[in-house]
């Protein structure tokens, strides 16, 4: 190798390397440190002035398995995304579908279905307690106009985590609609065409040729869905604070009060890399397995 093809190699390193130095340390500063800081943290007791903080190892995470609230907090998070995720999602190709059809005032539809998302989240709980005060509340005053007794939707064990799930589709699907609206415009208008020619029928189409042209965009959208469901906390603050009797808490609401309701940060640094580790599987399998297939690869 001639040393000119030699500084060239080492010039476009260097190159290379100032590009991702920014990345570099933003990811850095902001989560690989973090990260490793709360591991080392999970593996400490919780330190007092008398009592310093000794090392325990995986104590702190044996002490959450054997937490029933614990486990209530992850059926809780469990259900609520098995519930948000697939509802948002058919909800906002529903209604990118519609908007992005020949229909009359579609930029007023389009900004309808958009404006939940650009609320802030404490102003949409807000909001929500309009509707969910028992017997002031917008469902109740329907509800009495067919003899049904007050309902406390947000107070009763059965119905808080519900009410809550209703909150985030509201709120998410009109921000996973403008992905799907944005997909939809760069699907070429030959292909329409050539459906019509064919004979085949509106459904026909989007079921052979839109959902599947669709799919990368479904699997960016589901990916950030699962992130969403485990960072909820907002709404908790305003419509239930997890409760009554933790029937509306969530993981990320659980590690807030642990460290700093309960003051213990130990096992809640320990809850954190637990939904890290968590999180990672699922980016893995979604790499591995479900993005070739979604890329027809």
């Amino acid at each position: 190798m001639s040393k000119h093809a030699s500084l060239e190699r080492r010039r476009q390193a260097i190159y290379g390397w100032l590009l991702l130095g920014p990345a570099g340390v933003l990811l850095t500063t902001f989560a690989f440190y973090p990260s490793i800081a709360t591991l080392w943290s999970s593996l400490f007791s919780r330190g007092t002035r008398r009592k310093p903080a000794e090392f325990v190892g995986g104590e702190n995470y044996t002490d959450l398995f054997a937490d029933p609230t614990f486990w209530l907090v992850v059926k809780n998070n469990l259900i609520y995304a098995a519930a948000t995720i697939p509802i948002s999602i058919i909800i906002a190709l529903a209604m990118a579908l519609w908007a992005n059809s020949k229909i009359p005032a579609k930029g007023f539809v389009r900004t309808a279905y958009f404006t939940p998302t650009v609320l802030p989240m404490i102003a949409a709980a807000n909001l929500w307690l309009f509707f969910y005060t028992p017997g002031l509340g917008v469902l109740d005053q329907i509800g009495s106009l067919f003899g049904l007794p007050s309902v406390n939707w947000l107070g009763q064990p059965e119905t808080a985590l519900w009410a809550v799930i209703i909150v985030t589709i509201w709120k998410e699907a009109g921000f996973f609609m403008i992905f799907y609206l944005a997909a939809l415009q760069t699907i070429p208008a030959d292909l329409k065409e050539a459906a019509d020619i064919e004979g085949a029928s509106r459904w026909t189409y989007t079921r052979r040729i839109v959902l599947p042209l669709l799919m990368p965009t479904t699997l960016f959208i589901m990916v950030n869905a699962m992130i969403n469901s485990v960072k909820l906390i907002d709404h908790l603050f305003i419509l239930t604070k997890g409760g009554p009797s933790d029937a509306s808490k969530l993981i990320l609401y659980y590690i807030w009060e642990m460290a700093f309701a309960f003051f213990d940060a130990p096992h809640a640094a320990a809850m954190t890399i637990l939904v890290l580790l968590v999180l990672g599987i699922i980016a893995a399998i979604q790499f591995l397995l479900i993005d070739k297939r979604t890329h027809y690869q």
